[in-house]
Parts: C-alpha cells; sequence; structure tokens
C-alpha cells in the first residue's frame, strides 16, 4: 500500500505519520498491493481530525474522524474505514464484477488559467475514465465516499452517461441521458 500525508493547520512529527500508517496497514488485506492510501490531518476548533481515503482497484473508502487526540482520530478513522468495508463486503463481492478490483479508474487533473473579464471562470477540471457500472453499483460506490451524487456509465442503459444523488426526502434519484 502507498501511503500519502496532508497536513492541514498543523505541523505533526514524524511518529504520527508512522503510527497512521502501522494502522492502516491493518486494512491492507483487503486491497491489493497497488491499493494507495491518503490521511489528511487537520486541527479544527481544538479538536484532532485524521480523514483516511483508500482507493484500491477503482473503488474508494473514506472515513473521517475528530477526538480531542490525533492518536484516537487515526484509529477511530481506521476503524470506521474497516466497517465499511465489512459492512459491504458481501454488497462488493455480490454485485461488483470480477474485474472489480483492477485498477481501472484514471484521473487527470488541469488547471485552467485566470479567466479574462469571464462572468463564469473554470478554476480546475478532472478528467476521470467513467466506469461502465449498474445503477446499484452506482449507488454502492457513492455512499462508500459519502458523496452525494456519482456520475458513471449506466449499463442498464446501453452505457450511457447517468448520475445517481442523495435525494433530500430520503432514497436515491437518476439523472439519466435521453437518447
Amino acid at each position: 500500500m502507498k501511503f500519502q500525508y496532508s497536513e492541514k493547520k498543523v505541523k505533526l512529527p514524524e511518529k504520527v505519520h508512522a503510527y497512521a500508517e502501522k494502522k492502516v496497514m491493518k486494512l491492507a488485506r483487503y486491497f491489493e498491493e497497488d491499493a494507495e492510501a491518503l490521511i489528511t490531518f487537520s486541527v479544527e476548533k481544538n479538536r484532532n481530525k485524521a480523514e483516511l481515503t483508500v482507493h484500491g482497484a477503482g473503488t474508494w473508502f473514506r472515513a473521517s474522524e475528530s477526538t480531542s487526540d490525533m492518536f484516537a482520530s487515526i484509529d477511530a478513522a481506521v476503524t470506521t474505514l474497516e466497517g465499511q468495508i465489512r459492512k459491504n463486503k458481501t454488497r462488493l463481492a455480490r454485485r461488483l464484477k470480477q474485474d472489480a478490483f483492477v485498477r481501472s479508474v484514471q484521473e487527470e487533473t488541469t488547471f485552467v488559467p485566470e479567466a479574462t473579464e469571464d462572468e463564469y471562470h473554470i478554476e480546475k477540471i478532472k478528467r476521470f475514465y467513467f466506469k461502465p457500472m449498474t445503477r446499484e453499483e452506482a449507488i454502492l460506490q457513492m455512499n462508500l465516499l459519502e458523496h452525494d451524487f456519482f456520475a458513471f456509465r449506466d449499463e442498464d442503459n446501453g452505457g450511457t452517461f447517468a448520475v445517481v444523488y442523495r435525494r433530500n426526502e430520503g432514497g436515491y434519484g437518476l439523472i439519466d441521458d435521453i437518447e
């Protein structure tokens, strides 16, 4: 597993990074060797926050915990992430394809220079390969990321572009392409 660290509004000693790496390595058994872990440390309102994002073979998992102690925040984030994996283990095994754990997502980030007198200007462009998946897989991936929406290629509709989203009233919605 590859590790990246990010620190916001705080400078931590190397022993905190080593502790986080040791704890996150408990999750390595769920992922292939090329999995990536991003651990973000921050301090907000005298609370130590640890945010853990693990990307393994096209599936993203994220947990964020905030406590009075950074080590406890790391422990809590790892425990939360492990709970997500265990909770969704049967869903992942049942709904994802054979190649679901083969790395397939490619991300490219480009920054657009300052706009000249435009009322609307794009500050950042992200390009993604949208993996074909079923609507249920897209909802599962959205929930694992704890996002409110998720864009994907809809296998149930011939691979057209679609977006699933979480409705304010509860349940899910689908934005689909008309052919």
